[in-house]
């Protein structure tokens, strides 16, 4: 969003104002009480009162002056802020005060409003940060940043601790159900996974997921990534266990923060390929892909 500002100010403050404030109902009310405000430039351009808004102003308070984005959008769209002096008395108040050439773009006014109106709240995507590496023995070392997890980085460190004094006694006491349970839930505290899949020819795709999101879109990533893309394979977590319910998400597959798999061709498949007498790439992977291939450090 701060990116977007230098391209279109006045689109960046609206997309600001309904992603960044969480309460819809908030939201709703503060944006419609924006464009009653506009209206009445739009139909009243004669009349300075309806040009200038007291920041002070109990139902501006109330409604608008809450909202993350709205002094963004005020002065994007023509607004200024001044400090005027209240008539009748030596004291002053500020105000969002529209600039004079803005009357002759009364048209462009409207139209901000409507945008105002119409507009929806950003989803924001993850970025995969794909990457693919060199055969390496560094594949199973994992260095993950603080974000993957829901608790803070000295949390962590202090149930880590905490953990390791009672590990032997806890594994003596808790029964079988008690100790799966208490997986489930440490599973729980990562926000992303960082998973990284190793071909048969040791090549290394890597990619970041959500913790929550579901396993088939880790095979859709790796399909996406093939140079043939129709070639059936499966995925093998540690010690070989194929990961075959695709609909389970990564946290309920114990794959965070972070998992090192690898990659099967289907046996049939491959023995045909083979039969056929074809000319096989080095890679199975795209070749824009090799082309940025990276060395695990």
């Amino acid at each position: 969003l701060p990116q977007y500002f230098s391209v279109d100010p006045v689109a960046a403050s609206i997309m600001e104002i309904h992603t960044l404030n969480k309460d819809r109902e908030r939201v709703r009310v503060g944006v419609e009480t924006v464009a009653k405000y506009l209206d009445n430039i739009y139909l009243h351009p004669e009349e300075e009162k309806y040009r200038k808004i007291k920041l002070q102003n109990k139902v501006f308070q109330e409604r608008i002056s809450c909202l993350e984005g709205i002094q963004r959008f005020f002065h994007s769209i023509g607004f200024e802020t001044k400090t005027l002096p209240v008539p009748g008395q030596e004291t002053t108040e500020e105000y969002y005060v529209l600039k004079e050439e803005m009357l002759t773009k009364l048209e462009d006014l409207r139209e901000y409003k409507e945008q105002l109106l119409s507009a929806e709240p950003v989803r924001a995507q993850l970025d995969r940060q794909l990457c693919v590496f060199q055969p390496s023995p560094e594949a199973a070392h994992f260095e993950l940043p603080n974000d993957f997890y829901n608790l803070t980085a000295e949390e962590i460190k202090r149930e880590q601790r905490l953990r390791t004094e009672a590990v032997e006694k806890a594994s003596m006491l808790r029964t079988k159900a008690m100790r799966e349970k208490e997986e489930q839930r440490e599973m729980r505290k990562y926000n992303y996974t960082l998973v990284r899949v190793r071909f048969p020819d040791g090549y290394i795709l890597q990619g970041t997921f959500y913790a929550r999101e579901s396993v088939s879109t880790l095979y859709s990533f790796v399909r996406e990534a093939l140079r043939d893309d129709w070639l059936p394979f499966e995925l093998l977590g540690p010690g070989g266990s194929k990961l075959a319910d695709e609909n389970l998400a990564f946290n309920e597959c114990g794959l965070v923060p972070s998992a090192l798999l690898t990659l099967a061709w289907d046996a049939a498949v491959m023995a045909d390929i083979e039969a056929a007498g074809e000319e096989q790439p080095t890679s199975p992977l795209k070749p824009e892909l090799l082309s940025r291939v990276q060395t695990l450090s």
